[in-house]
């Protein structure tokens, strides 16, 4: 908070004024005011969940799901983060393709007209065991 309201704040706390009269003098909101007032310090408040947690997972899956790995050699790494980027950029819809993704856009072409294509591409698709 900037000094100049942490000092303008601290007058208000002890104000016998009405909280109008306060909100009309510092041109803000009666509802600030009386907020004020009732704060036993001037510091900001932090804001946000106190304790934040997933709406969707319990505890259980969210602990699950965060993972960490360890990996014996920097071309491990490297592996992993290739094929987690290649997933990523694979399934990322795309504007230029009217909001399909990269494989959507190719199988919708396929369908359309399957001349221009010299194999299925629904049996290109990189999946779990390649």
């Amino acid at each position: 908070m900037a000094a100049g309201l942490r000092a303008a704040q601290e007058p208000r706390r002890y104000s016998e004024e009405s909280l109008r009269a306060l909100a009309k003098r510092y041109g803000i909101n009666q509802k600030t005011v009386a907020k004020w007032k009732k704060r036993t310090a001037v510091k900001d408040l932090p804001t946000g969940p106190k304790a934040p947690h997933s709406t969707v997972l319990s505890i259980e899956e969210e602990a699950v799901t965060v993972k960490r790995y360890h990996y014996d050699s920097h071309d491990q790494l490297r592996q992993h983060l290739g094929d987690f980027v290649t997933a990523y950029n694979f399934a990322r819809r795309l504007k230029t393709l009217k909001g399909l993704t990269p494989y959507e856009a190719i199988c919708k072409a396929w369908q359309n007209d399957p001349n221009r294509f010299t194999s299925n591409p629904h049996h290109q698709m990189p999946g779990p065991n390649t």
